[in-house]
């Protein structure tokens, strides 16, 4: 039998942090959710995470078996990366040592095996600290989402083209929903095989590229499939531009952390790397869950789905 667990979750209010909440309550766990100062509502804690003082406080109002935390930074540029993928964490696993909470669940991201953007760095960085906390940790590491594969729908509604990078078969990834995601952020509290172990995870079926998922998108709406192909070095030009005149704006150097980061998932795939051969492996990206990004797809356009992107906009 499962013992059901006392949880703190942060990051309760993205996308995948409702999702894993419903995952922890379907499990019978007791969750605790970590909420900005605001109306109290039940079985929430409040504190704002960047202040380490209120963040304790949180952590050490009631006794916690596990902290769960689904949380990022909105942006990913270079401030708020390592004020809250890094610096937040860092404060959370620090109080979770002193009030003796034993587990610590964290959900990354596939992209910091290949680290070349702000965050990717200080994404590692709480990876290795939580590493060798002596806590039980699992650290969660997923593919694409959905919500941030599906943000064409209204251009092709509106009669346009799909956008693809170069030819549109750079990349690829294993979508991952976030209601599997949440399953097995809760999964790892109670398998064994999942502690203290880095854990890549995509959704089910093959990988896919770009191009193809356009082309499943064209044939669900039945329409004549239709392409624009916007050249890769157009984005190294637009970073460029935007490093030169963040000198003189600095908002603008935000800017240019955001285009770094299009740049990168339009040439690396979402998928396992593979140091040895220096290539991504679909082979080698495990998988879980039974939701594909076909399915999803398919109820987008039935009108039976909605996604809330966010920060995860691009087109």
């Amino acid at each position: 039998m499962t013992a059901h667990k006392r949880i703190l979750l942060l990051g309760a209010t993205g996308t995948i942090g409702r999702a894993t909440l419903a995952a922890l309550q379907a499990a019978g766990h007791h969750v605790t959710c970590l909420t900005r100062p605001g109306p109290l509502a039940p079985n929430t804690v409040q504190a704002e995470v960047t202040d380490p003082a209120q963040l304790t406080r949180a952590i050490h109002s009631q006794p916690f078996d596990a902290i769960v935390s689904c949380m990022a930074s909105r942006s990913g540029t270079q401030r708020d990366s390592w004020a809250i993928d890094h610096a937040a964490h860092l404060t959370a696993l620090r109080a979770a040592q002193s009030a003796k909470i034993p587990q610590f669940v964290l959900l990354s991201a596939i992209c910091v095996q290949k680290p070349l953007l702000a965050f990717q760095h200080a994404k590692l960085a709480f990876e290795a600290e939580l590493a060798t906390s002596g806590l039980t940790y699992s650290i969660v590491r997923p593919t694409a989402y959905f919500k941030s594969l599906s943000g064409q729908l209204g251009r092709l509604r509106a009669g346009k083209s799909f956008l693809l990078f170069a030819d549109g078969q750079l990349t690829a990834c294993k979508p991952i929903s976030d209601g599997d995601l949440g399953r097995y952020m809760t999964q790892c509290l109670t398998d064994s095989g999942l502690h203290n172990r880095i854990l890549p995870i995509g959704g089910p079926g093959p990988a896919m590229t770009p191009r193809q998922q356009g082309e499943e998108l064209f044939r669900l709406m039945g329409i004549k499939p239709k392409f624009s192909h916007v050249p890769v070095r157009l984005l190294s030009t637009i970073i460029a531009v935007l490093d030169t005149l963040g000198r003189l704006a600095p908002r603008l150097k935000d800017k240019a952390d955001l285009a770094r980061i299009g740049r990168y998932y339009a040439t690396e795939s979402m998928l396992v790397w593979n140091p040895e051969t220096k290539a991504y492996d679909a082979d080698a990206t495990p998988e879980t869950g039974s939701e594909t990004l076909f399915d999803f797809y398919a109820k987008l356009v039935r009108g039976e789905a909605a996604v809330d992107r966010g920060e995860h906009a691009v087109f």
